[in-house]
């Protein structure tokens, strides 16, 4: 009998800047490890203008296929050298609008399992103004959501944990009940179980 692996559907939210880099890295680092997990970038086009990494005054569909071409160089890059257990599948979407709602219609599109977006951490007027892609993700979306950042934590050296060589049973013993009269009696372990 041939039991057939179960594709989980992974999309992640590109657009070129550092933070989306951080989130293709955490993706492909998931799908290098298991890939059964199929990845799918997404790269929100303004009409009228594109993307910062390929500037236009009109983006057309000729300009969505130059940006394919420039994620898939970008996922290629990402993925040389990176030991991974079997084949990684991954596949570019360029759509044309606001980045939210493209990220969230390729995620229904696709039966998306999990969502990689980074987080550009705009407070305060700054994300009352731009608004946040992020937040907008999170919250409308029906699978789980990673926010990526970089690390800024400092590396703490853990300590070392010893093994306890101690001889352990390798189970609890059960403890046994007799229910009787609306109340629950306690029964020594040796009565026999009946």
């Amino acid at each position: 009998m041939n039991a057939q692996i179960h594709r989980i559907q992974v999309v992640v939210a590109y657009d070129f800047s550092v933070n989306a880099e951080h989130a293709l890295a955490r993706a492909l680092d998931v799908a290098c490890r298991a890939p059964q997990h199929i990845v799918h970038l997404v790269a929100a086009l303004d009409p009228r203008l594109g993307l910062p990494i390929l500037e236009t005054r009109h983006a057309d569909y000729a300009y969505a296929d130059k940006i394919q071409a420039l994620a898939a160089e970008h996922v290629r890059i990402a993925l040389a050298g990176r030991p991974s257990s079997g084949p990684v599948e991954f596949f570019v979407h360029a759509r044309f609008g606001h980045p939210a709602e493209q990220i969230l219609e390729v995620a229904e599109d696709v039966g998306a399992d999990l969502v990689f977006i980074g987080s550009h951490g705009f407070v305060g007027m700054e994300r009352m103004l731009l608004g946040s892609v992020s937040e907008r993700v999170v919250r409308e979306a029906r699978c789980p959501v990673m926010v990526v950042r970089p690390k800024e934590y400092r590396d703490v050296e853990l300590l070392h944990v010893v093994d306890d060589n101690r001889e352990h049973k390798p189970y609890k013993p059960p403890l046994r009940f007799s229910y009787a009269d609306r109340s629950a009696i306690t029964r020594p372990n040796d009565w026999p179980i009946s």
